[in-house]
């Protein structure tokens, strides 16, 4: 058997769970990954998989022209074990002859021996001919397509290419173990290039993923993976030393963790719904020293009276529940998920929360409002209508560091970073203030 058959086997089984049962990539990768010892399958595994749902019409059009007659529902999996073969081909150029033959053995693995005849010769087909050509973005709703145009015009081309293209890994060094100089000297006597970013204090930069295992004391806590535009909502937030805080939306926890790392003095509440996330949550603290620091609650941030002590908090963080259309290039698979019918049901959850959060906040307080989201109805459109109906709330300006200023009918509303923008995932920011009590 080959040694290659198993990644692409549990490539197959992923891909099926994602395209053809509605899974979460993220979820279906944590539970398939930890099984395979090799780093370097555990690797392949998720190269395939990201490279298939990144286009995964174009691996769909050449088993539909190729094949007289559709596969049956239950031989789903080898039409995902195609769309692998195929992405080991092209984009990832894996040496034909070897992936041509892992992948084959896998179908026999996965009990479709009948079909691995089928499977050799449609990639090798690959192989000679190359895929046909689709457009590049047809797997995206047409309904978020057209959106997108209403919202961002002649940039909506753009934010299509960029969230195509893999994203740099970001690391977020934990100042409370080591300063970013010395940690990306650590990285260099690992052979792992680093590059720093001056907008972003506590930030690393690599080009090329690698697993965290290879990172230097990332079991001790020195180091956290998350992208740059997630590290700004810290400095966006920017709370006062030793202030009382809320991260209302927690889960999983790294700008908790983040706030906890820049001040360890800060008397912070975490809130998340999830009751398995929040544990999550907490090995995630524990991991970088913070085991014990801040107050971890299961609860709805919107429901005040079950777990608010009225006792006003001088920061919120709202990172609120949104499409995360501005992290497709990290999360393809957002793009099978979302419903052009689900979106006024979010963007009322999002409004919900924050008119409960804004009555936690003490007067003269800060609430900041993020989302990983690049549609204007839940970012500047839904910050101008909680100010309009908010008569102690208003928009406090950032710096260049966090994107664009948008605005509604030329009120401003809040600042916006585009998919690949300073390499970064889609993002918005709004820090409203609450007036003084006289």
């Amino acid at each position: 058997m080959s040694a290659g058959a198993a990644p692409r086997a549990i490539a197959a089984d992923v891909l099926d769970a994602v395209l053809h049962r509605g899974r979460s990539l993220k979820a279906e990768l944590a539970s398939a990954l930890p099984p395979l010892r090799d780093p370097r399958d555990r690797a392949l595994v998720e190269a395939i998989c990201f490279a298939v749902l990144r286009q995964p019409q174009r691996y769909a059009a050449a088993v539909d022209a190729w094949m007289a007659r559709p596969l049956p529902k239950r031989d789903a999996r080898v039409r995902t074990l195609l769309f692998a073969g195929f992405a080991q081909l092209d984009p990832l150029g894996l040496a034909a002859h070897a992936a041509v033959a892992a992948t084959v053995e896998a179908a026999r693995m996965l009990g479709f021996e009948h079909h691995a005849g089928l499977v050799n010769a449609l990639l090798r087909r690959a192989q000679r001919e190359g895929l046909p050509a689709v457009d590049p973005h047809a797997h995206w709703p047409q309904w978020l397509r057209e959106q997108l145009q209403r919202d961002w015009g002649d940039d909506a081309a753009g934010i299509l290419d960029a969230s195509a293209i893999p994203a740099p890994m970001w690391l977020r060094v934990n100042a409370r173990r080591v300063d970013r100089d010395g940690y990306a000297a650590q990285l260099r006597d690992a052979g792992i290039a680093a590059t720093t970013v001056p907008a972003l204090a506590d930030a690393l930069r690599l080009e090329e993923s690698v697993a965290v295992a290879a990172l230097p004391g990332f079991d001790e806590g020195a180091v956290s993976v998350q992208d740059a535009s997630a590290q700004l909502v810290v400095d966006a937030l920017a709370p006062v030393r030793g202030a009382r805080v809320l991260d209302a939306c927690a889960a999983p926890g790294g700008k908790a963790a983040h706030l906890l790392e820049r001040d360890p003095e800060l008397s912070l509440v975490a809130l998340e719904i999830d009751a398995a996330r929040l544990r999550r949550m907490r090995t995630g603290l524990a991991r970088l020293g913070l085991g014990g620091r801040g107050r971890l609650l299961a609860a709805d941030a919107a429901a005040l009276p079950s777990w608010w002590d009225d006792v006003p908090f001088d920061a919120v963080l709202l990172d609120a529940p949104c499409s995360a259309t501005g992290v497709v290039r990290r999360q393809p698979d957002v793009l099978l998920h979302r419903r052009e019918a689900d979106m006024a049901a979010l963007v009322a959850t999002q409004a919900r929360l924050l008119d409960a959060l804004w009555r936690t906040v003490a007067p003269g307080g800060v609430l900041l409002y993020a989302t990983c989201s690049i549609l204007k109805a839940e970012n500047d459109a839904q910050v101008a209508a909680f100010l309009a109906r908010t008569a102690d709330a208003a928009l406090e300006p950032l710096d260049g560091r966090f994107g664009r200023a948008v605005s509604v009918d030329g009120v401003p509303a809040g600042y916006q970073r585009l998919p690949g923008e300073g390499g970064g995932d889609g993002f918005f920011y709004a820090r409203l203030r609450k007036s003084a009590k006289a």
